[in-house]
């Protein structure tokens, strides 16, 4: 019971005080459960990030669940989903009830300006720590080296490229690197 308590406020919290979805949360995430409470190893961390961008879905929900799942079994799914996306809710409800008038008044129009540089710097906060963190294989290395191009490229140059290609994409590589390794493993073994 103790643990399912810890579970659902621990995403609750995180769901309160994280601004700007999934992306903008992944430290927040890494840091409370891989380093404070230490529920998950950063290796499975990115695993879980990597699969929560992959499913459909809010990467925050995805992951909440996975993390309660590997925690607490269902029970523990259920109430880390429930805790992190029901701050959201509250929040979203209150404001839709009288929402032309909040973005009405100044100092509000001023906080979500704010809120906006802090969201972009948190995404890439945890983009710069997951870069770190990761293992540089040959592999690894050129395919950041090849994204971060096609990024740059594509949006000085206005194209509109959906982020799903760019995980179809890796995922196919990594597929190639994959079969192109056991071939040769394989080729060695013969000789």
């Amino acid at each position: 019971m103790k643990k399912y308590l810890e579970l659902f406020l621990s995403f609750f919290k995180t769901g309160l005080f994280t601004f700007g979805g999934g992306y903008a949360m992944i430290s927040l995430l890494e840091v409370e459960f891989v380093e404070r409470k230490k529920w998950i190893e950063h290796d499975e961390f990115m695993d879980v990030v990597v699969i929560a961008e992959s499913t459909p879905g809010p990467i925050a929900i995805n992951s909440a669940t996975y993390i309660g799942y590997k925690v607490a079994g269902v029970g523990g799914s259920v109430l880390s989903t429930l805790g992190v996306c029901l701050p959201s809710f509250i929040i979203i409800y209150l404001i839709s009830l009288f929402f032309d008038r909040f973005l009405a008044i100044e100092a509000v129009a001023a906080a979500f300006r704010g809120i906006q540089v802090a969201v972009v710097y948190l995404i890439f906060q945890a983009g710069l720590k997951m870069l770190r963190k990761m293992k540089k294989t040959p592999l690894s290395v050129a395919l950041v080296a090849v994204a971060a191009g096609a990024l740059i490229t594509l949006t000085l140059f206005s194209v509109k490229f959906s982020t799903v290609f760019y995980i179809l994409i890796g995922a196919l590589v990594g597929v190639i690197y994959y079969l192109i390794t056991r071939i040769r493993e394989r080729g060695g073994e013969g000789r």
